[in-house]
């Protein structure tokens, strides 16, 4: 029993280490058009978000379509990064969506 409570806690080591890496593991994605560029971490925290161009002469929707390609390329970078860290860690070969 006191074997399985310490791999608990191992276990539980493990994950609060991984869960700083990520924490401090920053990228930045940039839409396909290059409108906009966010700065996000592989624990999915957006840490800031740039728009290239004139706000007044940028047209909304294309606007708003590169916030959301931006957004999707960070976060499936981030659930890349978070899957091969975790792989690394516990050995365990997770499904990349």
């Amino acid at each position: 029993m006191f074997d399985k409570m310490k791999q608990l806690f191992e276990m539980q080591k493990s994950m609060q280490e991984l869960k700083r890496q990520l924490e401090e593991t920053n990228f930045d994605s940039v839409s396909s058009n290059g409108i906009v560029k966010i700065n996000m971490n592989a624990a999915q925290k957006i840490n800031s978000v740039n728009i290239n161009g004139n706000l007044a002469e940028l047209d909304k929707a294309v606007l708003e379509r590169s916030i959301c390609d931006a957004y999707d390329r960070a976060l499936k970078h981030a659930q890349e990064i978070a899957a091969s860290n975790l792989k690394n860690i516990s050995g365990l070969n997770l499904p990349r969506t």
